[in-house]
């Protein structure tokens, strides 16, 4: 048999008869063609705990014998660990505020069943989509909450990821303190630095988004399981409301709790544009940084050079020897995609109506898409450039040489007059390459070449506030 024949509210369909999807998954598929990918496979293994949790409190309550019990649960079990992911085959974009994606998890947990029972497929007196696997739920209630569990574990694994790169600039802040540079405002020259202090302003960054992202964890723990439909836990018994949490909160191991409100908790999706925010502000950090590292290493001849990044393919097909920074340029990219689907996350939740916010399945695909893109971003830019970043030290030391910016670290001892002095001769004498600031200073006799290292040293430029003639040891730490 090739076929096999199951009925709806609006008839009867054929199918194939070895897929574990059903009826109401058959017409999702006919009616969404629209992303051209099924929902993301964290949100499947969600609704596995979900769907667990439901089984084991309503085996608790008498709802199933032990046998079908047992293939229940063992089939939401292979659900989690990924096993049953290629028979979601629902569009990640639907209508129906993810009735779709809760009734082929529902099709292929009951069918799955029947096979571990020795059932025919389609056998839905034994194990039914509706009474045994979505039993005392909705879909209201039940994607919310699987979307949760989904984004929690997202998270942690993008937390994974930025610790990781800021631990990298942490280590390059320490590798660069003492190569002394020019900071720059406005991308123009303005006073001394080091590389290391640039390194650690990254890290502090990712830093705060690592914190940030912990923080949003706590966000996502309170869940409407049990409200069903609207919140009112109409077609729920009260025992199952009260334990239904717990059980999903032993499975997955998380510190869930069930909303004390249900009825505003099943109306209101915010708590995903809140987190949605927290992802696009690393969004944003890791744009900045990754155009930095572009333009600090620009050139390598007629740019800054101050880094070089590590080489990762040749940058041409016309230009020979040419390298371009395609990890920075590929993290920009992931950065402004992100902070697109925020965009998005936002639209969808804002949109909601009275009871319901019937836009979950954008929201899904848009954050649980995020965390991986960012998660990916994140591990392939520490990795694979700040890594492998060199400090180009004559480069940088040469600039310093020649810049007006090096002024400020010598005004205080030879007076602000002779440095604007100098400010202009350095100007009117671009075009010959024998002068610098350096030369400057000691021809006139301002200062000695041993008084000119001291005050553009790596100590005197890291230390807490400015010179001031006393003997305190200077600092190498940003700190």
């Amino acid at each position: 048999m090739t076929n096999r024949r199951e009925t709806d509210l609006l008839g009867p369909r054929d199918l194939p008869a070895d897929v574990l999807w059903g009826i109401h998954t058959l017409r999702a598929i006919e009616n969404f063609p629209l992303a051209g990918r099924p929902v993301h496979r964290g949100l499947v293994r969600g609704f596995g705990a979900v769907k667990l949790a439901a089984a084991r409190t309503n085996r608790e309550l008498g709802w199933a014998d032990a046998p079908k019990f047992a293939a229940i649960q063992s089939a939401c079990e292979e659900m989690i660990a990924g096993r049953l992911d290629e028979h979601v085959v629902v569009d990640a974009l639907q209508g129906g505020a993810g009735t779709s994606t809760n009734m082929n998890v529902n099709e292929v947990l009951a069918n799955r069943a029947l096979q571990l029972l020795g059932k025919p497929l389609g056998d839905y007196r034994c194990v039914n989509p509706h009474d045994d696997i979505n039993r005392h739920q909705s879909t209201n209630d039940a994607y919310p909450t699987a979307l949760k569990v989904a984004t929690i574990f997202g998270l942690r694994e993008l937390q994974a990821k930025v610790i990781r790169l800021m631990e990298t600039f942490q280590q390059k802040e320490k590798e660069f303190i003492d190569v002394v540079k020019i900071g720059r405002t406005e991308l123009q020259d303005a006073v001394l630095t080091t590389l290391g202090h640039e390194m650690s302003a990254y890290a502090e960054a990712f830093s705060r988004d690592r914190w940030r992202i912990h923080k949003g964890e706590e966000r996502l723990r309170v869940v409407n399981l049990g409200g069903t439909a609207i919140g009112t836990t109409l077609g729920a018994p009260r025992q199952y409301v009260l334990r239904v949490v717990e059980h999903l909160r032993q499975i997955t191991g998380l510190g869930l709790a069930r909303a004390e409100n249900l009825v505003e908790a099943t109306q209101n999706a915010d708590v995903f544009i809140e987190v949605s925010g927290i992802l696009r502000t690393l969004a944003g950090n890791l744009l900045k940084c990754s155009n930095d590292l572009r333009l600090l290493s620009s050139g390598p001849h007629a740019g800054l050079g101050e880094i070089k990044l590590p080489p990762r393919q040749a940058g041409s097909s016309i230009m020979p020897g040419k390298v371009n920074p395609v990890i920075p340029e590929a993290v920009a990219q992931v950065a402004m995609a992100a902070i697109g689907h925020d965009s998005m996350i936002v639209q969808a939740v804002t949109a909601g109506n009275l009871e319901l916010s019937q836009f979950l399945p954008l929201v899904a695909d848009s954050i649980l898409t995020m965390l991986d893109l960012l998660a990916r971003a994140c591990d392939v830019f520490s990795r694979q450039c700040v890594a492998g970043i060199v400090a180009d030290r004559e480069q940088c030391l040469l600039h310093v040489h020649n810049s007006t910016a090096t002024l400020t670290a010598l005004v205080q001892r030879i007076g602000y007059d002779k440095a604007e002095q100098l400010a202009e001769q350095l100007q009117t004498s671009k075009g010959d390459t024998t002068q610098t600031l350096r030369k400057f200073v000691t021809e006139h006799g301002w200062l000695t070449e041993q008084e000119f290292e001291e005050l553009t040293s790596p100590e005197r430029v890291t230390r807490l506030g400015a010179w001031n003639g006393d003997s305190d040891a200077g600092q190498l730490s940003p700190g």
